[in-house]
C-alpha cells in the first residue's frame, strides 16, 4: 500500500526537498502541499491523506490549531500528523501530542529518519522515544505543564484493568509492544490487545496520547535527571 502524504510547511523550499524525498520512495507518494494549516485540514480531507508532515509554526491557521481540527473530525480519523518542529525540546511539542498529533520531529534529522517517521505514523504508532518520553514530556509536566482535565483522566483510569494498567506503565516509559512483550512475559500479540483497549477507554487517538494521559493523569510521575 502507497502511504500518501501531504506536506504542511510555508517555506516553499523546504516542502520541495521533502518532496524529492518522499516521492524517491516506492512506498510513497506526496499527495499535496499546504502553506498554512487550514490549507492542510482541507487539503487532508480531500486528497485522502494517511500522514501530514506539519509545520508548527505558520501564518493564520498554524500546525497546532490545524492538528485540533483534523484530530476533532471523525471523518479525519485515519490520518496522523507528524509535527515538524526547530528544536526537538521545543515547548509546542507536548501541546501537538495534545492536540492529537502521533508524535514529532525535528527538521533537523536525518532524511531516513524522516521516512521512518512516516512509516511509523501511517502504521499508527506514536514516534516517541524514550529519550523523548522521559526527557521532553516529564520535564515540561514537572514544570507546570499539566492541564485542568488531569482529574478527568484520572477518572477514566479507574476504567482500565490492572493489566491495562501495567501496559499503560509501559507505554509511557516509551517501550515498544515487543520490549513490553518481555518485560511482562506477554505476547506482543497481547500487548497491542491491552494497548488498543485502552486508547479505546481513555479516549485516545493513539499511543502518542496514552503517553500524554499517563503524565497527566498522575499514573506515571515526571522526573527530571
Amino acid at each position: 500500500m502507497t502511504i500518501r502524504v501531504l506536506l504542511a510547511d510555508d517555506q516553499a523550499l523546504l516542502r520541495s526537498a521533502f518532496r524529492v524525498l518522499v516521492d524517491s520512495e516506492p512506498d510513497m507518494e506526496v499527495v499535496g502541499e499546504a502553506s498554512d494549516g487550514a490549507e492542510a485540514v482541507r487539503l487532508a480531507a480531500q486528497e485522502r491523506a494517511d500522514v501530514v508532515l506539519m509545520d508548527i509554526r505558520m501564518p493564520g491557521t498554524d500546525g497546532l490549531a490545524a492538528t485540533r481540527m483534523i484530530s476533532a473530525d471523525p471523518a479525519l480519523a485515519d490520518v496522523h500528523v507528524v509535527m515538524l518542529t526547530t528544536f526537538e525540546v521545543d515547548e509546542y511539542v507536548v501541546q501537538s501530542l495534545r492536540a492529537g498529533a502521533s508524535g514529532f520531529l525535528g527538521k533537523g534529522s536525518e532524511p531516513e529518519e524522516l521516512l521512518s517517521a512516516i512509516r511509523v505514523a501511517a502504521a499508527g504508532d506514536a514516534l516517541l522515544s524514550p529519550a523523548a518520553t522521559k526527557g521532553l514530556i516529564a520535564s515540561f509536566l514537572a514544570q507546570g505543564g499539566g492541564r485542568t482535565g488531569a482529574e478527568a483522566d484520572g477518572a477514566r483510569l479507574a476504567t482500565l484493568t490492572t493489566r491495562e494498567r501495567e501496559v499503560l506503565v509501559q507505554v509511557a516509559g516509551g517501550l515498544s509492544n515487543d520490549e513490553i512483550a518481555e518485560r511482562l512475559a506477554v505476547s506482543p500479540l497481547t500487548v497491542k490487545t491491552h494497548v488498543n483497549r485502552a486508547m479505546a477507554k481513555l479516549g485516545a487517538r493513539d499511543r502518542a496520547q496514552l503517553v500524554v494521559i499517563a503524565y497527566e493523569s498522575g499514573l506515571v510521575r515526571p522526573r527530571v535527571e
